[in-house]
């Protein structure tokens, strides 16, 4: 019996690492919401928040997990955002160091605005995870438009943030 259990087990974690990997999150064209979150830490995402910005996708942006050594300034610089809408519409979210802490941030930031829908923003490998933790953070009600950053993860990137996906959900379940 314990056989048994064991091979069921392993099959259905097979399979939920086939499901995982395979069906990554895509990017997310058009669709107006409140805000944009975008989570700092891989390629491609800041610059699929302001575009999303700019296109009138929404109109507020907040940049979570951004280093604390980085200055407004350096910011605009370096994606090229002028001074007006650096100032109107573009909020840097300096407190998180994780993909938790970043839910716990971007929740704060659609509660004080009193946002109602929101477009996420993260790499495709990441955006299950990241999901779900703002989904048990978040005000009630908010809508979260998921904008995945399409990348080529690696086996090791996929495995990695599987059973990230799975401890979290164990944590959570037995935090009950």
């Amino acid at each position: 019996m314990l056989k048994r259990l064991a091979a069921l087990l392993l099959l259905a974690w097979a399979l939920g690492f086939a499901w995982f990997s395979m069906t990554l999150p895509q990017p997310r064209s058009g669709g107006k919401t409140d805000g944009v979150i975008v989570l700092t830490g891989g390629e491609g995402r800041v610059a699929r928040g302001l575009e999303a910005l700019r296109k009138g996708w929404a109109q507020q942006l907040l940049v979570s997990g951004v280093d604390s050594e980085v200055k407004p300034k350096e910011f605009a610089a370096l994606y090229h955002v002028n001074a007006a809408q650096m100032s109107c519409c573009i909020t840097l979210g300096f407190e998180s160091v994780d993909t938790r802490s970043n839910a716990r941030e971007a929740a704060r930031w659609i509660a004080a605005n009193k946002f109602r829908s929101v477009r996420l923003i993260t790499t495709d490998w990441h955006m299950q995870r990241a999901a779900y933790e703002l989904s048990l953070m978040q005000p009630k009600g908010v809508v979260v438009l998921r904008d995945a950053v399409a990348s080529q993860p690696s086996f090791e990137t996929l495995f990695t943030e599987y059973h990230k996906l799975l401890a979290r959900y164990a944590e959570r379940l037995w935090s009950r």
